[in-house]
């Protein structure tokens, strides 16, 4: 693998110029027409089967190898966000209000880069190796549940997925998993509160939603506090209030949107009548009404044990055993984990967080940009995966 090692060394400038373009050029969820048509002329032009249209404007590419066997998957994402990129560098994002803020463009490169490298060296390949690019991880329902039911897992069979994330939270050159559950479930609710509006001088004579949505923002974290066992994981957060458009005026109606992120099913699917319980009686307690709207989204990631400790065992060759970190659980979200609830598989971080440089701001953050030195590592470890496999 040393020779590999400096193979992909020797194409660091490209990976890393693949995700700049990609990052000037930021698409939203199933909006990825450029970002798609890039990763399609890419894989042709390595001689890969591709199917574009996926779930909209996925892409696969297919590689087989010189043998029949195996099919390995491997998935990266390609949406970015609605934000305004505050960052001052070359490569600042050209569509205004949007902007890759997590590292999709990253994933992107990379896994490019990794189909070139293993094209090379598919005659040595004992089965198949197949490239998913995702579109609109960000928001549910994403397009890996789209792709599924499009057969992305089908013709061939895939037997095992694989994928990473960069992670501005860990050190440059980390691989950072864990066996079993990985990353929470991540659903979303939006209460509507009703009220009776009038002036704001006279409140007497009127139901202030928005006195009741503030009583509800409060009591909701009760249920994490006063309901849900300490050992357990929870997090209520409301991120969006809404209501009225005049100063001096009390709206008719008032809007609360949020999230709900947990690792128990159990408690996952008691939590839609918990907040509904809470929403609607505080409302009444103060003579108005509500409604909630709860959404179940991405089911938890659950790494495969064989599949994780394959990816440790590895991560170690290319990164050495003191960069490989045993993680703690997550309660972002990731839709990887509708691939991980069909075929045997493992997710990864790959550390992107670099202090010296400043490459340390969060995920989401309109200031967010990680260490491209990382990228070459991120190409090993997919060329790594599959070669190990199918070699």
């Amino acid at each position: 693998m040393e020779e590999i090692k400096e193979e992909i060394l020797a194409l660091k400038d490209e990976v890393i110029n693949l995700r700049r373009d990609i990052h000037m050029h930021p698409e939203l969820g199933f909006e990825e027409r450029r970002t798609s048509s890039l990763v399609a002329s890419y894989l042709k032009n390595l001689g890969l089967e591709v199917q574009s249209g996926i779930a909209k404007t996925g892409v696969v590419g297919l590689l087989r190898g010189k043998n029949e066997g195996k099919t390995i998957l491997l998935r990266a994402d390609m949406d970015a966000l609605p934000i305004k990129e505050m960052n001052d560098v070359q490569y600042k994002s050209r569509n205004e209000g949007i902007m890759h803020a997590c590292g999709h463009d990253g994933h992107t490169a990379m896994l490019l880069v990794a189909a070139k490298v293993l094209s090379r060296h598919k005659e040595t390949l004992n089965g198949n190796a197949k490239f998913a690019f995702q579109p609109s991880e960000e928001h549910d329902p994403g397009g890996a549940i789209k792709m599924i039911e499009e057969g992305v897992l089908d013709s061939p069979h895939v037997d095992r997925a694989f994928g990473l994330h960069l992670g501005n939270f860990f050190n440059k050159g980390t691989i950072v998993l864990r066996d079993g559950i990985f990353m929470a479930e991540s659903d979303s609710f939006i209460i509507k509160i009703f009220g009776k509006g009038g002036h704001g001088a006279y409140p007497h004579k009127s139901v202030d939603p928005v006195l009741i949505a503030s009583q509800i923002v409060v009591s909701l974290q009760s249920i994490v506090s006063r309901e849900i066992d300490p050992i357990d994981s929870v997090v209520v957060t409301v991120g969006k209030i809404a209501s009225g458009d005049v100063f001096n005026v009390i709206p008719e109606v008032a809007y609360l949107e949020g999230t709900v992120r947990t690792i128990n099913k159990l408690t996952a699917q008691s939590m839609s009548g918990r907040i509904e319980r809470i929403a609607k009686n505080t409302a009444r307690a103060f003579g108005g009404d509500a409604d909630v709207n709860y959404s179940f989204g991405y089911p938890p990631l659950i790494n495969n044990s064989d599949s994780a400790e394959y990816v440790k065992k590895i991560a170690k060759e290319a990164v050495g055993k003191e960069n490989v970190i045993d993680a703690p659980i997550s309660m972002g979200g990731e839709d990887m984990s509708y691939f991980l609830e069909k075929v045997p598989g493992a997710f990864f971080w790959l550390g992107s967080m670099n202090n010296e440089k400043g490459l340390d701001k969060p995920h989401h953050s309109a200031y967010f940009d990680f260490d491209e030195d990382v990228l070459p590592i991120g190409v090993e470890m997919h060329v790594r995966i599959v070669m190990g496999m199918l070699t």
